[in-house]
């Protein structure tokens, strides 16, 4: 797990150190691409079923276009905000996950402590979002805008997990939804990475050879693909603690490779996030 966490930390900053020679959209668009491909390899190799008539077709196109949302509001957002805030922010979607399911699923009832941890998280994304506005001039800093489609790429990946929750896709093979969700969100990507003219600004630099490398075959094929193992194997309630730790690793990263800076405000919100997020998850017992 801690392995993972480094490696998702980690995922922000790769995609702004190449974004240079190929833009997020992009990157994104390839990435989950070439990832498709090894998962259905592994799939074919293990020779996993994947018929399209099992009820799972129109709710994995539907995670499949959330995952894409999801990714394109990060690739946008990196070009407005820092990958430290970014990181912050896409690691609030647990809040979300548990308001939706809240709502969604019958007997998933919040307990006191975990509403104290929403609005303990909500109090640090306000905080965040108000270093923002300083950040720069004018009415709308970019900084700002960079922050908010962090947290709409928050409310996409929450979605995402709720979608996978209350359908059929809860009960079919992880790889499958995996396939889903690559295979959707590259045709979206490379979609409109495409149309903005994207796919045709490329530079290919060994920055952009290796990030692409550690963003396909390390985070899209085997960190997911090891991660769903690890939900299978261990208690959830355990492991998806250390996940926490994700955020503070993309903060430390962004400061040591891209060299970031943050400022107290910003420190102080996501300090109360990951309070928060650890009080929703964290279950006693």
């Amino acid at each position: 797990m801690m392995v993972l966490c480094v490696c998702w930390g980690l995922q922000q900053v790769a995609v702004k150190l190449a974004a240079p020679s190929m833009n997020p959209v992009m990157q994104m668009g390839v990435r989950s691409a070439i990832g498709a491909l090894l998962v259905l390899g592994l799939m074919c190799w293990r020779r996993d079923n994947f018929s399209l008539r099992d009820g799972t077709f129109w709710p994995g196109v539907m995670a499949g276009l959330l995952f894409g949302a999801e990714f394109l509001c990060i690739a946008l957002g990196l070009t407005f905000t820092s990958a430290a805030h970014m990181s912050v922010f896409l690691y609030t979607a647990p809040v979300f996950t548990v308001l939706g399911l809240q709502w969604l699923v019958p007997g998933e009832r919040l307990h006191p402590r975990q509403w104290v941890g929403i609005l303990l998280a909500f109090a640090g994304i306000a905080i965040t979002f108000a270093n923002g506005f300083s950040a720069g001039s004018g009415d709308l800093p970019a900084m700002l805008i960079g922050d908010a489609l962090g947290v709409l790429a928050a409310l996409m990946w929450a979605a995402t997990t709720v979608l996978i929750r209350t359908t059929s896709l809860s009960e079919t093979q992880p790889s499958k939804t995996l396939m889903y969700q690559l295979l959707v969100s590259a045709i979206l990507l490379l979609a409109v990475a495409g149309s903005l003219g994207y796919a045709t600004d490329i530079s290919m630099t060994a920055i952009a050879w290796y990030s692409l490398f550690f963003q396909i075959v390390i985070v899209s094929f085997a960190s997911y693909l090891a991660w769903f193992w690890i939900l299978r194997t261990y208690l959830a309630t355990r492991v998806s603690v250390f996940s926490f730790l994700t955020p503070l690793f993309g903060v430390g990263f962004g400061i040591l490779l891209l060299n970031e800076s943050v400022s107290t405000a910003f420190l102080m919100g996501a300090v109360l996030v990951l309070a928060g997020i650890v009080m929703v998850n964290v279950k006693k017992g």
